[in-house]
């Protein structure tokens, strides 16, 4: 078991509305976005105007004019995290990071963030794509809990919009960026607790998505749009098959691909729209940032007897899932 003590997540305050895109004359609308994939807005690191004056044609102009470091969104959302848990960042031993678009290709980022925040501690990156924040949860899970100190901060930061080439409307209109940041304890309890995951990949299918040496993004979409999907899909029913009788309400998070990705899973599993928790029709796709960060959006909202079941599919290709149970009083 591992014991979840707070949430926190960040984004950053430039909005990239389908309004915005449409300007751009890159051939979109809002109604060809939204009947794509249900995005109304994403956040980014960007200047809009940068946007609009360069479309981001060559990426790497972007990390002289971006507005936030990934170091300082994941700090934001460390410390939110931190205030929630009722903890400083002295109190915690070892901070793990993840980002499928790293600011710096060495040291790690948590190395950065945690000298953002001030902190001393040992620190590594854990990447998995847009599967990230599982893989990092399984990780510690497996861990006995002995070789861990009290807390744990994991941090995952994604800045996305600086590999995407607006000219190109089919990826310019999925991504955004953010932060987001778990307070976690093997040895601590809490109300919430990860009590089961799991986490598997295909390499064989590597080259489907991704950001190359040239920091550009590229996808086959239609073929890991199928992937998400079934691999969601199949999952969320192991979760479901194992929990869902025992719940007094069964929450499903999936990656926040795209909404419609989405909604298609939950109609395969029997999901509810009331019990379907999703961020992704205003904040775009955020690649590992996304599902945890609805979990720390909906923080206030997490109930005693909530099951959550959280599913994460990535480049790689890789995917985790995890069960959050909450008992006794937050």
């Amino acid at each position: 078991m591992l014991y979840l003590h707070a949430m926190g997540h960040f984004h950053p305050e430039n909005i990239i509305s389908n309004q915005f895109l449409e300007d751009l004359d890159i051939g979109t609308s809002d109604e060809w976005i939204l009947e794509r994939v249900g995005i109304r807005n994403r956040r980014t690191i960007l200047p809009l105007d940068y946007i609009r004056q360069t479309k981001n044609v060559n990426p790497l102009d972007a990390f002289a004019v971006r507005q936030y470091k990934n170091a300082q969104m994941g700090a934001h959302a460390a410390r939110r995290a931190l205030q929630r848990a009722g903890i400083r960042a002295e109190d915690v031993g070892l901070l793990i990071a993840g980002t499928s678009s790293p600011d710096n290709i060495t040291p790690a980022e948590a190395a950065a963030i945690a000298a953002e925040l001030g902190m001393e501690v040992p620190c590594f990156d854990l990447n998995a794509a847009c599967a990230t924040f599982g893989m990092n949860i399984n990780f510690l899970l497996r861990m006995q809990p002995e070789t861990l100190p009290p807390y744990v901060l994991v941090v995952n930061v994604e800045s996305m919009t600086k590999s995407l080439n607006y000219a190109d409307r089919g990826n310019a209109v999925i991504f955004g960026d953010g932060a987001v940041a778990a307070v976690v304890s093997a040895k601590i309890p809490a109300p919430a607790v990860f009590v089961s995951g799991g986490f598997d990949g295909r390499p064989s299918g590597w080259t489907k998505v991704g950001i190359d040496w040239d920091w550009k993004f590229h996808q086959d979409g239609n073929a890991v749009q199928g992937f998400a999907i079934r691999t969601t899909t199949d999952c969320l029913k192991l979760l479901q098959d194992d929990y869902a009788a025992k719940s007094s309400r069964f929450i499903f998070i999936g990656h926040q691909a795209n909404l419609l990705m989405l909604k298609s899973v939950c109609e395969r599993g029997g999901i509810a729209p009331e019990k379907h928790w999703h961020n992704v029709e205003q904040f775009g796709n955020t690649a590992c940032c996304g599902s945890p960060s609805v979990l720390s959006m909906q923080w206030d909202n997490i109930k005693t007897g909530d099951n959550i079941a959280m599913v994460m599919v990535g480049a790689g290709l890789s995917w985790s899932y995890m069960m959050l149970q909450v008992g006794g009083e937050k």
